[in-house]
Formats: structure tokens, C-alpha cells, sequence
């Protein structure tokens, strides 16, 4: 290995090789080893059983994660109160199993982002109230639905959430909004 225009010294060689132990390389990318001091004074020779340099391409750089969800703002939480904005669409959950129940809203969030609403209902209830000790939280499509949001087949569709005012719904319901739809052409 060069330095400068001069020949490593073992030392050097040895720091060198205990530095490069201490670090993981780039994601796609080979360590490289410095050669050894006899095969940095001579010329490697031609012939038939020597490989060709190994070219080291950078890493494709990974697909941007979508941005956090926010929940719905001042203002639009402010006009659903007073009625000056509603909802494009609900959906109600309400007795459906968990399968089903994320298909339909997988499907449902879809066509809505395809017919560009940008605010839409999901009603999934509050659950019963039967043996739940106080305290607990009762429903289970009331409490995975904000968990199916956040799940990467979700987030393209989805920029927030918020639950719903007491007139849509209250704590059985979310307010859902929709990213644009990106149309590919």
C-alpha cells in the first residue's frame, strides 16, 4: 500500500490493518485488506489465474421511508367540529373479525385514495363492555386499527389519523387522512 508516493512500513502496515478491523464497511462494499510488504515491492504477475480488480459499486440507496403521521391539524379538526368540512366516505368495521376487517380497510382506503378523498371514516366501535376489568381497554379492532395504519402496506395510503369527534363517532371512530395518489404514467 502507497502513501504519498512511498512504500508502507510494517508499523504502519499493522496500525492500518487494526484500524480496519474496528470498522463494519458500507452496505454493499467489501473490506479491503492493504497487501502485504512483499507484494507491495513487486508487480503482480500477468497470466491466466489472475482475477480481474474487484470494482466496488455503491449501494443502491434504500427507498425513502414515508414521512411520520400526523394527526389532523387545528384547523380541520375546528371545521369537522362546526360542520364546514365532512367526510368523504366512512367505512364501520363493526362486526367484522380482525382479517377481514384490515382486508376491508385495505381495500376501502385504496378505492378511496383512487377517487381522491382526502378525508375519510373508519367507524370500528368502542367493543363490549362485558368482563373487561376497569381500566383495560376494551375493543380489538378499536385498538389494532391505529396499529394497521402504521404498517408499511398502509403508510403509502395514509398521511394521519386522529379519532373522530363525538358526532362521527367519538373514541369508536378515526378520522383518516389520505396521501394523493401518485398516478404512474
Amino acid at each position: 500500500m502507497r502513501r504519498r508516493g512511498k512504500l508502507l512500513s510494517e508499523a504502519e502496515l499493522a496500525l492500518w490493518r487494526q484500524v480496519a478491523r474496528t470498522v463494519k464497511p458500507l452496505a454493499g462494499r467489501t473490506p479491503v485488506e492493504p497487501e502485504p510488504e512483499s507484494a507491495q515491492a513487486k508487480p503482480a504477475p500477468i497470466g491466466d489465474n489472475v482475477s480481474p480488480p474487484a470494482i466496488l459499486t455503491p449501494a443502491r440507496p434504500a427507498k425513502p421511508a414515508p414521512p411520520p403521521l400526523v394527526p389532523l391539524d387545528r384547523r380541520m379538526r375546528t371545521q369537522l367540529r362546526r360542520g364546514q368540512q365532512g367526510v368523504e366516505a366512512v367505512i364501520d368495521l363493526h362486526g367484522l373479525r380482525q382479517e377481514a376487517a384490515h382486508s376491508a380497510l385495505r381495500g376501502f382506503l385504496r378505492l378511496q385514495q383512487q377517487r381522491g378523498a382526502r378525508l375519510v371514516l373508519v367507524v370500528t366501535g368502542k367493543g363490549i363492555a362485558g368482563d373487561v376489568p376497569y381500566g383495560e381497554e376494551r375493543g380489538i379492532l378499536r385498538r389494532n386499527v391505529p396499529h394497521w395504519l402504521r404498517l408499511p402496506d398502509l403508510r403509502p395510503l395514509v398521511l394521519g389519523f386522529d379519532e373522530a369527534e363525538q358526532r362521527h363517532g367519538g373514541a369508536g371512530a378515526l378520522y383518516i387522512r389520505l396521501r394523493r395518489s401518485r398516478e404512474i404514467g
